[in-house]
């Protein structure tokens, strides 16, 4: 069974960073898939902020572009999130994602895209 692990979140002030790690147990790789990066703050819908497809094309919210970079190793089944320049407002619990096992040929950000979610982990940046 595949699972999705996140971890790296965190409490930081504003301006600083954080890089947010999730682990893909059991993903086949090799599968024409894309993952990606989604958050929620309270009372809001979850929301994109990045993705990447499986031969490293990235895609980013305009909320995010030039400050978030996501990448892969899969050589360690890790996907990374990181997020220089943090704001009070990218507060939210962050979520790895994965369209397996749908096919991904461009990476997207459209939350109804994918079909595998982690758990979640809380970025909290204060002012």
């Amino acid at each position: 069974q595949v699972q999705l692990v996140e971890s790296g979140g965190g409490s930081v002030q504003a301006g600083g960073s954080l890089r947010l790690s999730c682990a893909a147990i059991r993903y086949p790789f090799s599968r024409r898939t894309c993952m990606g990066w989604f958050r929620q703050a309270p009372g809001k819908e979850r929301e994109g902020v990045a993705s990447i497809d499986k031969y490293g094309t990235t895609t980013y919210s305009d909320s995010v572009k030039g400050r978030f970079t996501i990448s892969q190793d899969n050589s360690k089944n890790t996907l990374y999130l990181q997020m220089n320049t943090l704001k009070p407002e990218d507060t939210a619990v962050y979520y790895c994602a994965s369209t397996l096992p749908t096919t991904c040929y461009e990476p997207t950000t459209r939350t109804r895209d994918y079909n595998l979610w982690g758990q979640g982990t809380q970025v909290t940046v204060s002012s």
